[in-house]
């Protein structure tokens, strides 16, 4: 992907970003579709937490597959620098360790002062919380004990992190495979988190969208910054 492309994709990316805040801040969307997650008769949700082959799939076990696979390719990159396999694709590897440790940490510290309620804390879930949108504040007569972090999707973050696979490759065919692999694992993530009453799809969406944004300014900064100097 060439400067220019980068910069064509940030500048898309930034957009629907923008529209999706927008979008999901005045309308209902996030409620319509959380609905069909949620069984009003006997107030649960349809797929239960506890549930432990999937919450080791989909949650605990996966999120420690991922930071495994990130600190394996951080300890390539140390110890095998020199080797020719790595340099050739070093380029692409560099913008995955980066990407596995910055996306995280934008998503955790925006849920870490957004102050938003998930699905299963809010009133029509059964929970005691008001419906408070991102930029929505709290009504004056609500009493809250302490901070509630639930936008946007943390779990779902070190998939979409994986989409800087994107980068590893040359070949379209392969840029694309190894794109729309981490785009289905995060999304499976972030859809369990979902069906479980964690998080709203406005919350994953938000998180593709920064991580992908995230991953292209990382790979203009590496490109410019060091593999165009030395070319």
């Amino acid at each position: 992907m060439t400067q220019k492309s980068i910069n064509i994709q940030i500048l898309i990316s930034f957009l629907l970003l923008v529209f999706v805040l927008v979008f999901f801040q005045i309308t209902d969307a996030d409620i319509y579709v959380q609905k069909f997650f949620f069984n009003f008769t006997n107030n649960t949700w349809i797929w239960d937490r506890n549930e432990p082959i999937s919450e080791f799939l989909l949650y605990s076990g996966l999120k420690k597959s991922l930071i495994i696979f990130a600190f394996c390719i951080l300890i390539v990159l140390i110890f095998f620098w020199k080797k020719q396999i790595i340099r050739k694709y070093r380029f692409g590897l560099i913008i995955i360790v980066l990407s596995s440790i910055v996306v995280p940490f934008t998503i955790i510290s925006l849920k870490n002062v957004t102050n938003t309620p998930c699905p299963k804390n809010i009133e029509y879930f059964g929970g005691n919380y008001p419906d408070i949108k991102v930029f929505d504040s709290y009504p004056k007569d609500f009493i809250q004990y302490g901070k509630i972090r639930c936008w946007p999707a943390g779990h779902a973050s070190g998939g979409f992190a994986l989409m800087s696979l994107f980068f590893l490759f040359k070949r379209r065919k392969n840029q694309v495979l190894a794109l729309s692999f981490a785009i289905g694992l995060a999304w499976s993530m972030g859809l369990y988190k979902m069906i479980i009453g964690d998080h709203f799809l406005s919350h994953t969406i938000i998180t593709m969208l920064i991580a992908w944004l995230e991953i292209l300014l990382i790979a203009k900064f590496i490109k410019r910054n060091f593999f165009e100097k030395s070319a």
